[in-house]
């Protein structure tokens, strides 16, 4: 069966009708591959608010395509990653419904200087055809350290968070092929210590943190986010379709200023659009009637 065409076991809602995200997932299997204990987390959140099962695949080495650790470079973008991972897990579970999660790491985007976690969670449906993509972010556990000596290790190490937050060693530096990941215990982070220092030919023990899910409390925590952020986006149909995941698509500039009363970059309205069909809906926002004048290009060039 084509990946466009409805799955026989259920019908596109009737206009009108209800979203299937709002009882057509209740009691249905959702394929997820990890080996990162995603699962956990991710099923906490969707199994009460759908009702859905979510089930972890297994039996794929997901690092295979891409590691945070750089011995395995990611292929495509943020969203392709996670596209190839939902449709190799419903491949694996002979499931017509999967998601899959990616995250990124990179500094804010305000003003650089902290690292920064995106979460991205995708949901496939092959029963009505459709793709809903739902994000997280915030501020991120993710840093290194190049560490001569034990005691700046161990300083590094408490700092980060360990043993909850769990390190990578490497020796010499940040692409030494020689690496230990998952060391997640003070007798593993010192033996792991003396095994890089007598590997490094200047000294030098590169460590940082495991940014893996199940290593990175922080980044658990931005994919349950990301999964409650999944879970509203489902449960909002379309108007026109009954299809679920229907979102904002576009925010309208144009805020007038509080001072001037100029039209600002800020946004005024939501442009609410349908993942199945061309339906949008323009909704004013209410909470805010004028922006600062901070936010003012006349005011404030």
């Amino acid at each position: 069966m084509s990946r466009c065409e409805p799955h026989p076991a259920a019908s596109i809602p009737e206009i009108g009708g209800p979203s299937p995200g709002a009882n057509g997932y209740r009691g249905r299997a959702v394929a997820l591959l990890t080996q990162h204990g995603k699962e956990q987390v991710i099923a906490s959140v969707l199994g009460p608010a759908l009702g859905c099962r979510v089930e972890r695949v297994g039996g794929y080495d997901t690092d295979l395509r891409g590691t945070f650790t750089r011995d395995v470079p990611r292929a495509g973008t943020q969203i392709e990653a996670a596209r190839k991972k939902a449709r190799l897990g419903m491949e694996l579970a002979g499931l017509p419904l999967g998601l899959a999660s990616e995250g990124s790491f990179g500094p804010d985007p305000m003003a650089g200087m902290f690292p920064w976690n995106g979460e991205l969670l995708l949901w496939i449906d092959d029963v009505h055809c459709l793709e809903v993509v739902a994000m997280a972010q915030g501020k991120a556990n993710f840093s290194h350290l190049r560490a001569r000596d034990w005691t700046a290790a161990e300083a590094f190490a408490r700092q980060c968070g360990f043993p909850g937050q769990h390190l990578v060693l490497r020796p010499e530096g940040e692409r030494d092929s020689c690496i230990r990941k998952g060391i997640c215990s003070w007798a593993e982070l010192k033996a792991g210590f003396t095994w890089a220092v007598e590997r490094s030919a200047s000294g030098v023990v590169f460590l940082e943190t495991d940014v893996r899910a199940h290593a990175n409390p922080t980044r658990l925590e931005n994919i349950g986010l990301a999964a409650e952020d999944l879970a509203t986006k489902l449960l909002c149909a379309c108007p026109a379709c009954g299809a679920p995941g229907f979102w904002i698509i576009e925010r309208v500039p144009g805020l007038p200023c509080e001072d001037c009363g100029a039209p600002t970059r800020e946004p005024h309205a939501d442009v609410l659009g349908c993942v199945k069909c061309p339906h949008r809906v323009t909704r004013e926002r209410t909470s805010t009637t004028t922006a600062s004048a901070e936010r003012c290009d006349h005011c404030n060039p």
